[in-house]
């Protein structure tokens, strides 16, 4: 008997530090902007979806597999939005998710921060990529938030322009519940 009471009392403490969570729309920004001729051009994303494993007591079972739907892209300008959306850019209809799955999480340097290794697939090329982020909990939430820079021809992404940056930042702040 007392072996199944500390089996127990094992599995609740483990399901109290270890919880699935899912994306939401709702309270998240997904901002990324770039230079095009000499000016930044901003814009947005949404459409969140996939799982969080969250585990701040054992980071090797933490995890994240977090999509957002490339067809929400939002620059503020209707006819640059259509531009983006074909094949030169993101190719929406052949690829209609952008995808971020995590390979390793470690504690950062600093307190309450986190280093993700991941694998980020944009228009069907998958890179590895490595970010800080940080997490708070807030009204029943938990935030993921992060900045960090790709390299847009890394993916693929606006062909040979040389008006164009390679350089994008990326701007997260994923709200889980």
């Amino acid at each position: 008997m007392r072996y199944i009471q500390t089996l127990f009392l094992s599995f609740f403490v483990f399901a109290l530090s270890a919880q699935t969570i899912k994306p939401t729309d709702n309270g998240s920004e997904i901002f990324f902007s770039i230079n095009n001729f000499g000016l930044s051009t901003k814009g947005s994303l949404s459409g969140l979806s996939g799982s969080i494993i969250w585990n701040t007591a054992d980071l090797k079972t933490a995890s994240f597999n977090v999509s957002v739907a490339s067809k929400t892209i939002n620059t503020d300008n209707r006819l640059r939005d259509e531009h983006l959306k074909k094949s030169d850019y993101f190719n929406v209809e052949k690829f209609p998710v952008i995808n971020i799955q995590s390979n390793q999480i470690i504690t950062g340097n600093k307190p309450g921060e986190f280093i993700m290794e991941a694998t980020l697939t944009i228009k069907g090329v998958s890179k590895k990529i490595n970010f800080p982020f940080n997490v708070i909990s807030q009204n029943g939430n938990t935030i993921f938030g992060t900045n960090f820079e790709i390299n847009r021809r890394d993916f693929g992404i606006g062909g040979g322009s040389i008006s164009l940056s390679n350089t994008v930042k990326i701007s997260l702040k994923v709200v889980a519940y």
